[in-house]
């Protein structure tokens, strides 16, 4: 479980700076929770396949691919109610606000996503 934690940090920190660059992108066009949902939707289509191939180590498959996205619901909802909690109740930045997000998602999200993916 070690190595596979220390894969889906690698993953995810690949996943979590192109999808930064793309919700700091999208906050020039967007509000922060369009940009938000744009950029978690883009993220879990990366996150599956990285995380099937790399970090678990298992075949890609169409069931896999479906069940994967009920993980990031868990994250998305909790995720989008920190980042309104931090921007609206501490008038933290939208920018760092996001940060404080994944902080408190990562652990959350590999422990789900290995129960998902490796059952």
């Amino acid at each position: 479980m070690r190595h596979e934690f220390v894969r889906f940090l690698l993953v995810g920190v690949t996943n979590t700076l192109f999808s930064y660059m793309l919700y700091f992108l999208l906050l020039t066009f967007l509000t922060y929770l369009p940009a938000y949902s744009i950029t978690y939707c883009a993220g879990i289509v990366g996150s599956y396949f990285l995380n099937v191939k790399f970090v678990f180590k298992k075949r890609i498959s169409l069931i896999g691919f479906l069940r994967f996205p009920i993980v990031y619901v868990i994250q998305y909802i909790l995720g989008a109610l920190l980042l309104g909690l931090l921007v609206r109740e501490f008038s933290i930045s939208p920018e760092l606000a996001m940060i404080g997000v994944i902080i408190v998602t990562i652990p959350i999200t590999f422990l789900v996503s290995r129960f998902a993916l490796k059952n």
